[in-house]
């Protein structure tokens, strides 16, 4: 889904901003070599929406105006200076690096102006994800307000808008980040360990959209490769009676299926005989044009994309439950990706940096990854989509009480959650599945980490499971293990060990290794950093990981269908990556990491002869 250059409306064009030089990163650790290359003019341009694309849009990425004030005062007079959004104010590449704290309020402003040629149209404007309570104004107007820091959300601001002349957004973000219930990963207030700097604010894309009176709001791509349908649910922004829903699905340009629904019945497609089915060694993708119309009158279209594929389980010939992907077996392995920068934190300084981080995984032979306690953007999830690398989504923790300590394994001791808290988790959660249930890449939902705040588990699981049969759940990854879900999910460090088995459920190694190398020179903090275990060579830390696999092999003919290796990069102090947090650093040999994925990822190939 490739975004023509001619449709970009480049940041000049929309807006006023100070000149370049006013703007310089903060700080003095370590950053990656795309943070050296950041332009306040031409930063994350790439159309943030894939899996729903509209030809025009106004990026509004850039050089904003901030200030930071107690969360009761009224709407600053004056601004502290610049911010380059999309990047959280504590880090090093909004140029400000400073922290909010729970009792302040960060304050935005920016000027732009409505391209001329979407007269006679709706302007909607999108946040792709803001940390974590937003109240918006346009030209003073309160347009709308949003709690969650990991979705994207959007305001109508047509009525707001001024006529031929400028307008001005204004933000008012709170955050309490680990002083509040509301669900925000490994960020606390004081990082220490496994925990990392908060992030607080605008921290992915903001743009603007023009829409038709009536319009595409949403899709929920369903793909059934038993049935050999595919099955598109339109939900439009508003009622309209008589509006006829329209898909048409193209391989290379050539239209192979088509499908129409009247009003807001889902369109099943029936596909072609000889489908292509997605997996990771060919991750084939439709294309997809979707119309809505009324009495012949076209009202909006979108492209999109879906993939052939099936995610579920089956037994053995032992007996023993294990994964299949489109109905053939195949063993999860992949890394813990917690997403982080050093320079962005929680945004990757450019879409080329975080899909090299994809890219290398996909290099060194996985096929699979765990998103761990962070949501990305929806570039991430299509990227995964394109290259053919499966995620297991992770719900962010939130509100918790003493980590690790609750363990219990099976029918453990649960988190007992205020009635706020509790309603924010359901919230947020099913707000997560929706906007990520389209794409192909997602094939299981982890509402549960090592029982960080885990309550109502056997609630929770089944829920995920009604409301999206087509994944798996992993109720609770190394968490309190209850009869629920498709998974019983061990962790343990630093080797694979097997010391759990159920044979109702698939059993998987959820987090294992660690094995921790600190270089000199990509170091978060110099004198400060920790692996479960630490050596100090390429190849020992190399034939560490070998063994580790070895040890995992033998493991997966007793019952083990996945894996997951800690972890992708170094993250502020921890020094137990494959890679150094800079990205600039592969602390092991490629050759030999990607010979024992490899073996592993094709350890149930045999099943399916």
């Amino acid at each position: 889904m490739k975004l023509k250059s001619a449709l970009l409306f480049m940041l000049s064009a929309v807006a006023s901003f100070p000149v370049a030089a006013q703007y310089a990163p903060v700080g003095d650790k370590i950053k990656t070599e795309w943070a050296e290359k950041i332009d306040v003019d031409n930063v994350w341009n790439e159309y943030p929406r894939p899996i729903m694309e509209r030809g025009e849009w106004a990026n509004l990425n850039g050089l904003w105006s901030y200030a930071i004030l107690d969360k009761g005062a009224a709407r600053p007079e004056k601004y502290d200076g610049e911010i380059l959004v999309p990047f959280a104010v504590e880090s090093s590449l909004s140029g400000v690096g400073r922290s909010l704290t729970s009792e302040q309020a960060l304050w935005y402003r920016r000027e732009f102006k409505v391209p001329s040629k979407w007269k006679g149209k709706r302007v909607l404007l999108h946040f792709g994800a803001v940390d974590w309570q937003a109240d918006v104004w346009v030209n003073g107007t309160k347009v709308g307000m949003h709690t969650g820091g990991y979705v994207p959300f959007s305001f109508d601001i047509t009525g707001a808008l001024k006529s031929g002349g400028g307008n001005v957004i204004e933000v008012r973000v709170l955050d309490a980040t680990d002083k509040g219930f509301q669900p925000r990963g490994k960020q606390v207030t004081n990082p220490e360990g496994i925990w990392y700097t908060p992030v607080s604010g605008i921290w992915q894309t903001v743009w603007l959209e023009p829409v038709s009176e009536t319009y595409i709001a949403d899709l929920r791509i369903l793909p059934d490769i038993d049935a050999n349908t595919l099955t598109v649910g339109v939900e439009k922004s508003a009622a309209c009676g008589d509006v006829v829903a329209e898909v048409r699905v193209l391989d290379g340009g050539k239209v192979v299926a088509t499908g129409k629904a009247l009003n807001d019945q889902p369109v099943e497609v029936q596909m072609p005989k000889g489908v292509k089915l997605w997996s990771p060694d060919s991750p084939f993708l439709y294309d997809m044009e979707i119309s809505i119309t009324k009495d012949g009158k076209l009202l909006d279209t979108v492209k999109s994309y879906a993939a052939m594929r099936k995610f579920s389980m089956a037994k053995d010939k032992d007996g023993i439950l294990r994964f299949q992907l489109n109905n053939k077996f195949l063993f999860h392995f992949g890394t813990l990706d917690q997403g982080w920068w050093p320079d962005g934190l929680y945004t990757a300084p450019s879409h080329e940096a975080m899909v090299y981080d994809i890219d290398k995984q996909k290099e060194w032979g996985y096929n699979m990854i765990r998103k761990h306690i962070k949501v990305e953007p929806a570039t991430w999830y299509a990227h995964c989509d394109r290259v053919g690398m499966i995620v297991w989504q992770d719900m962010p923790s939130g509100e918790m009480c003493c980590p690790w300590q609750n363990r219990n394994y099976f029918e453990g001791a649960e988190f007992v959650r205020s009635a706020a808290s509790e309603a924010n988790y359901r919230k947020e959660w099913k707000e997560i599945i929706d906007c990520l249930y389209s794409y192909p890449c997602i094939g299981v939902w982890i509402p549960f980490n090592e029982a960080w705040g885990q309550f109502k588990t056997v609630e929770i699981s089944e829920w995920t499971k009604q409301y999206d049969p087509s994944r798996l759940v992993n109720s609770a990854s190394g968490g309190n293990f209850f009869h629920t879900g498709d998974i019983l999910d061990l962790h343990n460090y630093p080797q694979p060990e097997m010391y759990l088995f159920d044979s109702y459920r698939a059993n998987v190694l959820g987090e294992y290794g660690g094995i921790g190398y600190p270089l000199e020179g990509h170091l978060w903090t110099p004198d400060r950093n920790w692996g479960y275990v630490q050596y100090n060579s390429v190849d020992a830390v190399t034939d560490e990981y070998v063994n580790f696999g070895e040890q995992l092999l033998k493991l997966v003919s007793r019952g083990f269908t996945g894996a997951v290796y800690t972890q992708t990069t170094d993250v502020e102090i921890e020094v137990n990556g494959i890679m150094t947090y800079d990205r600039k650093v592969v602390k092991m040999d490629e050759r030999r990491l990607k010979e024992i994925n490899t073996r592993i990822s094709h350890s149930l190939d045999y099943l399916n002869k």
